[in-house]
């Protein structure tokens, strides 16, 4: 059921953003009063065909859905009847250069559009995100230096000495304004509400390089979600938790006297603390035997293990944990969705180029590139989380299909847009020899990507 699942999210979102982007490529030219000959979503057998009576277009949907094309009066195709005469004002090579240039950026814009649309249907439809509450930092940390103890919810933040502050409404909401301000290298201002009334945290993030900013930079900013209760969702048999005498249920309130109620704070302490003695404060419930809200302190001694991944040994405890953070209701109205949906396309743009262009100069690992197994995996968990979730997923892909298809390589959209720069510069069109020496370059490009993007699919989906 869940193969199906995401076999039906996968074509669904495959089909959405190839007929957004052809469709795009496809409008701006019948609007620039280019013949288009055929709109085909897929490539290979026809499956299905249709002529338009008024455009003479043919609309065909084909055999291998995986992209798609928009083929337009051109007198360059080879194999082909010479044009008449009446319709060569029609033909894509007889226009102006920048009338070619919108009809190949428009595929790409298409997608961005695509991605504030459904943004804004996600903002104003409302989601239930969790809070923005912190738990308590890891020391030494810039949240930690900036004064935060845990327990603060964040309400605004504020860019250097800045009059106008931006409200922050959720942890997603904080994770995208401290991710901007760390891209640019800022200090700002955050203010947080806690039992004592609101107070300023200023927080520098000027030092933080961009091979900082990844999918753990908050946490390694000391940002983790708090104000929620950890519990024990299941103990190993044979573990140090086991014999301890945890059981499924209990809340996790200390350890060693400090206050916890975040997974990742918790676990980081454990393997810290790898064959050392520590006490947890826990509240009984659940499963247990004993009342439920009692407190009561249990001594635990983290096992000794090798990490695979650097050689050095860390604490385990052989507990399976869960937090149930706060959540807040968040939605807003048509305009700012709109607003709201136009800054996170932007951000998200802005983030994948910035990435790309780390991974090529070796900045970040090419394990970032995923393909269509990893696509369609993703499709079918946000299928089964929801609508938001569905849309929120499609419109990701549909900002990495655009950014991708801007990329400045021969046989992409970008390849021909810099064609058309440099013809615009100069006054003279690229030659044909010069194209298919690009063309040859830019298909090994694609090709050495295509593999890298595969080899990662199947490496998380065998875990090597």
């Amino acid at each position: 059921m869940n193969l199906l699942i995401e076999l039906l999210a996968f074509a669904v979102a495959i089909g959405v953003l190839v007929v957004v982007h052809e469709y795009g490529h496809y409008s701006v030219a019948r609007l620039c009063g280019v013949k288009v000959l055929r709109f085909s979503i897929g490539f290979g057998k026809p499956l299905f065909q249709w002529v338009s009576p008024k455009t003479g277009t043919e609309w065909t949907i084909a055999a291998l859905p995986l992209g798609g094309y928009v083929k337009m009066l051109d007198e360059r195709e080879t194999g082909t009847a010479p044009i008449p005469a009446d319709e060569l004002p029609h033909a894509f090579n007889r226009q102006s250069v920048w009338r070619r240039f919108a009809i190949v950026a428009a595929g790409p814009v298409a997608n961005f559009l695509l991605a504030i649309v459904l943004f804004a249907l996600v903002f104003a439809s409302g989601v239930t995100e969790p809070a923005a509450v912190l738990a308590a930092p890891a020391p030494n940390t810039p949240a930690a230096v900036a004064g935060f103890e845990g327990g603060e919810t964040i309400v605004a933040v504020r860019v250097g000495r800045a009059d106008d502050s931006e409200p922050v409404r959720s942890w997603s909401d904080l994770r995208w304004k401290l991710l901007g301000a760390a891209f640019d290298q800022k200090r700002i201002v955050l203010s947080a509400k806690d039992a004592h009334g609101v107070s300023d945290f200023p927080l520098d993030l000027r030092a933080i390089s961009e091979k900082d900013v990844d999918d753990d930079f908050m946490s390694r900013l000391g940002f983790e979600p708090g104000g929620g209760k950890l519990m024990v969702a299941g103990v190993q048999p044979g573990s140090a938790a086991q014999r301890a005498g945890l059981v499924a249920g209990d809340r996790l309130r200390a350890i060693n006297g400090t206050p916890t109620d975040n997974a990742a704070t918790f676990i980081a302490y454990v393997k810290s603390h790898a064959g050392q003695p520590v006490t947890l404060q826990v509240e009984r419930g659940g499963q247990g035997a004993q009342a439920a809200g009692k407190l009561e302190d249990i001594s635990i001694v983290p096992q000794a293990q090798r990490d695979p991944a650097t050689g050095q040994q860390i604490g385990r405890i052989g507990a399976e944990l869960a937090t149930q953070v706060p959540s807040i209701d968040v939605r807003y109205g048509p305009i700012e969705s709109l607003q709201l949906g136009a800054r996170r396309t932007w951000d998200l743009a802005v983030y994948s180029v910035r990435m790309f262009g780390r991974m090529i100069v070796g900045e970040a690992s090419l394990k970032n590139l995923s393909g269509p197994v990893t696509i369609a995996d993703y499709a079918g968990k946000s299928a089964r989380l929801g609508p938001s979730a569905f849309l929120s997923f499609l419109a990701l892909v549909s900002i990495s299909l655009g950014v991708l298809n801007l990329l400045p390589i021969p046989v992409l959209d970008g390849g021909h847009l810099l064609y058309y720069l440099v013809e615009a510069v100069t006054g003279k069109v690229v030659s044909d020899r010069w194209q298919l020496v690009f063309q040859r370059a830019g298909l090994a490009c694609i090709v050495a990507l295509s593999a890298i993007a595969l080899f990662n699919d199947l490496a998380r989906l065998i875990h090597f």
